[in-house]
């Protein structure tokens, strides 16, 4: 009997594991992991830790596994890429972020198996032309991102579009345009990780943390905007749209709501029972004009394909992400 299998790339990583967790609460599922863990130092392992896996994958062994094992999986969850903003190696960036990407959905397509993948909101770029999570071919093209790791997020949203626009798809094909994710997990990410977890030891401490001044005169220091949506929604969405094949196309996962850099940081003070102490600092040069000002998630078409559950609110997301992992003894999900 053929095993119930779902793969998921990236799978020891931030967002990946939680989709992981959530996924490994079925016990007729089979989950493999491809991922690499690096120094077992970074804690990254630990992500995992809690939860029952059938398999472990280095990346590099991928296509040899599906050769063998191909057969038993039925949906390729690719969150595997490399995700920092300010990786000098672009060539780096394309191998991991698109070539792989491309010779995974050629694969799916071929073996009529399914792909949900993970896109990023830095596709938008500045964001002048907003944020409709529009998946048409004209639309896809007419994104300007401002860096490699944007482009290439957008180079395989294009080519996904293009190749089902001819017909060469796998069964069924969901990218997921990223915003802001935040919550359990993140542990391993150093200098990526989301303002919440990145101040937490400041706050713990009852010491005064630091954001960034705003250099743009439309918004106050601290003033700066994005949608923060928590990992606990991206999961959900996935596990929702892993049980809704008929659903296809590019969309945005965020909250819907832009918020401050200012107002997470004082969620994350009162949910540890505290006044917010918050200093502003110069932003780095390097930085400063490629910076976006705004994001925020329109949700219109991932809601008109059904997926109606509420989304969780900054608020409840850090009270969450405070009161059951970081002010806690064991951080990880």
């Amino acid at each position: 009997m053929a095993r119930r299998t779902i793969l998921v790339t990236g799978g020891a990583g931030f967002i990946g594991s939680n989709i992981v967790a959530q996924l490994a609460e079925d016990p007729s599922l089979d989950v493999v992991v491809c991922d690499r863990l690096r120094d077992a130092k970074s804690g990254k392992w630990r992500n995992l830790a809690k939860h029952p896996i059938a398999d472990f994958i280095a990346p590099e062994a991928l296509f040899d596994w599906l050769a063998v094992r191909g057969e038993d999986v039925e949906l390729i969850v690719h969150m595997g890429a490399v995700s920092s903003t300010t990786e000098p190696d672009a060539d780096k960036i394309i191998h991991a972020n698109f070539s792989l990407s491309r010779d995974l959905w050629r694969w799916a397509t071929e073996h009529q198996r399914r792909l949900i993948y993970a896109s990023s909101a830095a596709t938008y770029g500045d964001g002048l032309n907003g944020f409709d999570g529009k998946d048409d071919i004209e639309s896809l093209k007419a994104l300007r991102p401002l860096n490699a790791y944007g482009w290439s997020k957008a180079l395989f949203d294009l080519f996904a579009a293009r190749e089902a626009a001819r017909g060469r798809a796998p069964t069924q094909w969901v990218g997921l345009k990223f915003f802001n994710v935040y919550g359990p997990n993140e542990e391993h990410k150093g200098g990526m990780k989301s303002v919440a977890a990145q101040i937490w030891p400041k706050v713990e401490a009852g010491e005064t943390v630091r954001l960034f001044k705003s250099h743009n005169p439309d918004y106050p220091d601290g003033g700066q905007l994005r949608d923060f949506v928590y990992v606990r929604d991206v999961a959900d969405i996935v596990i929702w749209l892993a049980q809704h094949r008929e659903v296809n196309g590019v969309y945005n996962l965020g909250s819907g709501q832009a918020r401050s850099f200012k107002a997470m940081a004082e969620a994350v003070f009162r949910a540890a029972g505290q006044a917010p102490q918050i200093d502003y600092i110069d932003m780095p040069e390097v930085i400063r004009d490629k910076y976006q000002y705004f994001t925020e998630a329109k949700m219109d078409r991932l809601r008109e394909v059904g997926y109606t559950a509420p989304l969780t609110s900054l608020e409840d997301g850090i009270e969450d992400y405070v009161a059951g992992y970081l002010n806690t003894d064991d951080p990880y999900r």
